[in-house]
């Protein structure tokens, strides 16, 4: 049985989380999926246009399926600073 976990992620009954877009499976087990997702950081400095100053040192992450590259979700983050894990209850 498959659930929807986010408008861009599914999981599996057996804990396993898929992309919506392809299927492929991202992650496995009830690991935190984001670390198997492929990541482009980008400074947010200039990132909405020119009313945004922000420092370089604030980064847009953008975190993408492995298999067919479809955005699975973004975050703001301080360089260095880990992920902010979906918690996947299994």
């Amino acid at each position: 049985m498959t659930n929807k976990f986010s408008a861009t992620l599914n999981l599996n009954n057996t804990g396993s989380v898929t992309c919506r877009a392809c299927n492929f499976e991202i992650n496995p087990s009830c690991e935190t999926w984001k670390e198997k997702a492929i990541l482009s950081e980008k400074p947010m400095d200039g990132a909405g246009g020119s009313p945004y100053s922000l420092s370089k040192k604030v980064l847009l992450r953008q975190f993408f399926c492995p298999n067919c590259g479809y955005l699975l979700d973004t975050e703001t983050a301080i360089a260095g600073d880990p992920f902010l894990n979906d918690v996947v209850k299994c």
